[in-house]
């Protein structure tokens, strides 16, 4: 089993969209606390825990918000703890840019995620294991 907590509250994915325009036509992209959720998430992921996990998972998630206001939402913390990928140096080929706790969210089979309050150290707790 790998576990380990991410500190902060995680953003709705769903809810925290933004509209832009790109290259003349609109876009949804994730909002600026999506944004920044992710990024402080990646750099708390322990090296030790990203081993890149395949076949199927159970995760179960103990998320910590800092009041009733925003919605149980676990899909950007599942997307951060997956493999992430760029572009090359050629720009044309997809090359792994961080190594993920598993390969794809895709893997998880069995979630167990649960609401809490703690108005001073909003969290995330997460354990991951290979379903037998």
């Amino acid at each position: 089993m790998i576990a380990f907590t991410i500190l902060g509250e995680p953003a709705s994915k769903a809810n925290s969209r933004k509209f832009v325009i790109i290259a003349g036509h609109p876009a949804s992209i994730k909002s600026d606390k999506a944004l920044a959720y992710e990024r402080d998430a990646l750099r708390q992921i322990p090296a030790s825990a990203r081993r890149q996990l395949l076949g199927p998972l159970r995760i179960t998630l103990r998320i910590w918000y800092a009041s009733e206001r925003p919605d149980l939402d676990e899909s950007l913390i599942l997307d951060c703890l997956q493999d992430r990928w760029g572009k090359g140096a050629d720009g044309s080929k997809r090359v792994l840019a961080q190594a993920g706790v598993y390969r794809n969210d895709r893997q998880i089979r069995e979630k167990h995620v649960f609401h809490a309050i703690d108005k001073v150290n909003p969290r995330t707790e997460i354990e991951i294991e290979p379903l037998e």
